[in-house]
């Protein structure tokens, strides 16, 4: 059954709770989540609470921190300590960190004090780093372990874990020398030892790493999951796919917001109040406000050029506005090629080259175009078809080109390049496409 056909069925009060458990049970953990962000409050407690313990986290993982909040504060000690007790590492510090700090501090007195102590500890880790990310449920084994009892293992600790696809091979400091996947143990014979079989060429990361860091291995090596040490090697924890996806959705989140001059947020749109949009975009619109004075003190100093041939006047938004897109044009693929590991810094020259060849390619087409243009709807006028179509040849290259070197020159300072794409090109390009543009006229024109 889909969302549409269940949604009436578990909702209608004449079935029974054993009928509606069994339903619920059967369905995937997302769909269930979701089903329950669009039923009234009340009868998502009720539901919740019919719900097996082990479904009840994984379910309560997947809903957004309004619902989580709201369950919490229905739930009894006892129920939070289950929920808790069930849900993995990574997901209950996800969860903490979104709640108000009267709601963790009941949750955490409802956690065995082991979990807390790690979940604490988690949570001392920077944002953005590896450690805070990880989880510490995962499967490890130790060199003299034969393949059989590594099996024993398994099926002792495996349904707590969260993922047994790849085992990691510790030693009694648990110092990490290997890593060994299911596949490898369910082809291997029984009494094979552990140390023979295991790969010993172990990519990991270090707890303080940048998790953007991690994504792009993730992506190189097709990873499942990773194993995270701290600085003597020492295995800690480990990251898996699934919290990988959300870091390169927000990464990506934030590059869109910079691109578009917003300060990134870190909350949904509709949940954010109009004051902090309002802040989070202003300081770029207040920059691109006053940036703006210096085209107009270029406008001025051409008065009297444009006082004798107003007509050029009529085409400064065209050149700007070309200028513009096809500086977004370029600096938004190399943005996107530093982001997937594409374009490094070395290739900057590579890559002014082949701009400069494309800005080419669009000015002649453009420029011809634009020619006939204004030779048909302007008199024949053999001069104003000439500074236009020099101006726009001109001004697509000179776009192009800083549109592909900001985004690298910021990469080599460490600054975001998305900030670069947006906000600091369009003041750019618009000065310096009026600066050839009245060149070329006073040129042509002898003004």
């Amino acid at each position: 059954m889909n969302k549409e056909e269940i949604l009436p069925i578990i909702t209608d009060t004449s079935i029974g709770i054993s009928e509606q458990k069994v339903l619920l049970s059967d369905m995937n953990t997302v769909d269930i989540a979701e089903i329950f962000e669009d039923l009234e409050s009340e009868k998502v407690i009720r539901l919740f609470r019919i719900l097996p313990k082990a479904i009840a986290a994984d379910v309560f993982a997947l809903m957004d921190s309004d619902h989580q909040q709201f369950i919490i504060e229905a739930l009894s000690n006892a129920e939070i300590g289950e929920i808790m007790d069930n849900l993995f590492v990574d997901d209950a510090v996800d969860f903490i960190e979104e709640m108000p700090a009267n709601v963790v501090r009941r949750v955490l007195k409802n956690v065995e004090s082991e979990k807390r102590k790690i979940i604490n500890r988690i949570l001392r880790y920077p944002d953005d780093s590896a450690g805070s990310i990880m989880t510490t449920e995962f499967v490890d084994l130790h060199e003299d372990d034969t393949v059989r009892e590594a099996f024993n293992t398994i099926r002792k600790t495996g349904p707590d874990k969260e993922t047994i696809y790849n085992c990691y091979v510790i030693r009694t400091d648990r110092l990490l020398v290997g890593v060994i996947s299911a596949k490898t143990l369910l082809l291997a014979r029984p009494k094979e030892r552990i140390g023979d079989i295991m790969d010993t060429n172990v990519v990991f990361a270090h707890t303080t790493d940048d998790r953007e860091a991690i994504a792009d291995l993730f992506q190189k090596y097709d990873f499942l999951a990773m194993p995270v040490v701290d600085n003597e090697q020492r295995l800690v924890g480990i990251i898996t796919v699934d919290d990988i996806v959300d870091v390169i959705v927000e990464e990506h989140t934030e590059d869109i917001e910079r691109m578009a001059a917003i300060v990134p947020s870190d909350d949904p749109y509709l949940k954010t109040s109009i004051f902090q949009h309002a802040r989070n975009r202003f300081l770029w619109m207040l920059i691109l406000m006053l940036s703006a004075t210096i085209t107009g003190t270029i406008i001025s100093s051409f008065e009297k050029g444009l006082m004798v041939l107003p007509i050029l006047m009529s085409f400064i938004p065209m050149l700007m506005n070309t200028g513009g897109i096809a500086g977004s044009q370029s600096s938004t693929l190399i943005v996107r090629g530093i982001a997937v590991g594409e374009i490094s810094l070395g290739d900057i020259f590579i890559i002014i080259w082949k701009e400069l060849r494309v800005g080419m390619l669009c000015g002649i087409g453009l420029g011809i175009v634009n020619f006939i243009r204004v030779f048909v709807m302007n008199n024949k006028d053999w001069k104003l078809c000439m500074t236009i179509t020099m101006s726009l040849f001109c001004t697509i290259l000179m776009a192009k080109t800083i549109g592909s070197i900001l985004p690298i020159l910021a990469k080599r300072v460490k600054i975001d390049p998305a900030i670069m794409s947006a906000p600091l090109l369009t003041t750019i390009v618009d000065a310096l496409s009026l600066i050839i543009y009245f060149s070329i006229a006073k040129v042509v024109f002898e003004l």
